[in-house]
């Protein structure tokens, strides 16, 4: 790299052959379709959207109150409601396919051959650029939880996605493990292309004066900047355990999350709750990295992956 200053660093990355403009992505559950954020921010400015969480058939979702706040950060047991892949492919994606920016979309299911169908429903459709699969939503009793935690199962579940995606894939990590290093590398042994993680933490929250949960599933999953620390480690753990590239997540809400979490090693960025606090967070974080390496005088964003190991 040169001596003299730099004025406009390479903001691009690759995660698993997909080419972004920036690490600056959006996080399942968080940001709808992008359709909800386009009065406020301009889409093309993000590296991708990742969708809601799309099934083989609608999700009513989880009774309610189904979201608290806690102290730097929310419980949520949404239990990942949504119309379905059916009216994904008919509302959301057309939208999608009119923004500037990379799409992937995240797949759930209750056990493999829900996700399966998904994926194949999925496959060759033009305007998705990446699947990234939920094995690890801490809310649907019953399968997300399970087939995250198990490596033999996690394995295989990710070979046989692979089989019938035309997409990259990327599965999503539950930290609610021993040692994500195992799982990553299930993931990696399976064939996924790429991983992302964390996702939430499991947590409860009981109204004293009454004296009941304060949700209706009893427990939720933890998100925002509390969960954060607990996000840099694992990633930093899996970047140790792993060649496949790594789509950070968990807590960021700044730019110095964001960096943090890519010097851990971290490819790429992923923006979740602090979209409901700042509905422009995603694109701060994004200019707020390009400040960053030019006061670094770093002409690549991709020399802060990993750079603490």
């Amino acid at each position: 790299m040169s001596s003299q200053n730099i004025v406009s660093p390479n903001m691009e990355v690759e995660i698993a052959g997909v080419k972004m403009k920036n690490p600056v992505l959006t996080s399942s559950g968080t940001f709808g379709s992008g359709m909800e954020y386009a009065e406020f921010m301009d889409l093309s400015r993000l590296g991708a959207v990742t969708t809601k969480g799309i099934a083989d058939v609608p999700w009513p979702g989880n009774g309610t109150p189904r979201v608290c706040e806690v102290p730097s950060g929310m419980l949520n047991c949404i239990g990942l409601q949504n119309p379905g892949v059916d009216v994904f492919l008919e509302k959301d994606l057309p939208f999608l396919r009119t923004q500037d920016t990379r799409v992937f979309v995240n797949i759930a299911g209750h056990e493999p051959d829900e996700y399966y169908r998904v994926i194949e429903r999925l496959a060759g459709v033009p305007g998705i650029d990446l699947l990234e699969i939920n094995v690890s939503c801490p809310n649907v009793k019953a399968g997300g939880l399970s087939l995250g935690t198990d490596p033999k199962v996690l394995e295989e579940v990710t070979r046989e996605c692979k089989k019938r995606a035309t997409q990259p894939v990327m599965i999503k990590l539950t930290p609610n493990v021993t040692d994500i290093k195992v799982l990553a590398r299930a993931c990696e042994a399976g064939g996924a292309d790429a991983i992302s993680l964390i996702n939430t933490l499991t947590g409860m929250k009981i109204d004293v004066e009454r004296q009941t949960f304060v949700l209706a599933n009893k427990t939720g999953g933890l998100s925002g900047p509390a969960i954060h620390p607990v996000a840099v480690r694992l990633v930093y753990e899996a970047a140790q355990a792993v060649s496949i590239p790594i789509v950070g997540m968990g807590g960021i809400a700044t730019w110095e999350d964001a960096v943090e979490m890519m010097l851990a090693g971290a490819d790429a960025v992923s923006v979740g709750m602090a979209s409901f606090v700042n509905p422009t967070a995603a694109v701060e974080i994004v200019d707020g990295i390009r400040e960053y390496l030019i006061r670094h005088n770093i002409d690549d964003v991709r020399k802060l992956t990993g750079a603490v190991h």
